[in-house]
C-alpha cells in the first residue's frame, strides 16, 4: 500500500524475474528506487514463494498426491558432473553403496 516494509532485509533478492512473476500473481509488493539495495525481508521471500507457480513433475498421474516441482527447477545431467562431484552428492545424501563404483555407477545410484 505504498509503504516501506519496516523488516531487516535478508540475503533474498528482488530480481526482475521475481518482479515479473509476483506482477502476473497481482501481488502488491513494489521495489523501493531510493533503496540502496535488492534485498527482501523473509517475510515477503515467504510470501513470493507461496504465490510462485507449481507444476506436477512429468509422467505423473493427476491425482493430487503427487508432489509438485517448482517450475525454475532444471534437469541436471548427472553424466556431466565429476565423479567426485558424485561422490560429495552420495555422501551429501547419505545413499548406500559398496566403495569403489565408477561415474556410471554412481549416476545410477
Amino acid at each position: 500500500e505504498g509503504e516501506r516494509c519496516g523488516r531487516a532485509a535478508g540475503n533474498a533478492s528482488f530480481s526482475k524475474r521475481i518482479q515479473k512473476s509476483i506482477s502476473q500473481k497481482k501481488v502488491k509488493i513494489e521495489l523501493d528506487k531510493s533503496a540502496r539495495h535488492l534485498y527482501i525481508c523473509d517475510f515477503h521471500k515467504n510470501l513470493i514463494q507461496s504465490v510462485r507457480n507449481r507444476r506436477k513433475r512429468k509422467g505423473s498421474d493427476d491425482d493430487g498426491d503427487s508432489p509438485v516441482q517448482d517450475i525454475d527447477t532444471p534437469e541436471v545431467d548427472l553424466y556431466q558432473l565429476q565423479v567426485n562431484t558424485l561422490r560429495r552428492y552420495k555422501r551429501h545424501f547419505k545413499l548406500q553403496t559398496r566403495p569403489g563404483l565408477n561415474k556410471a555407477q554412481l549416476v545410477e545410484v
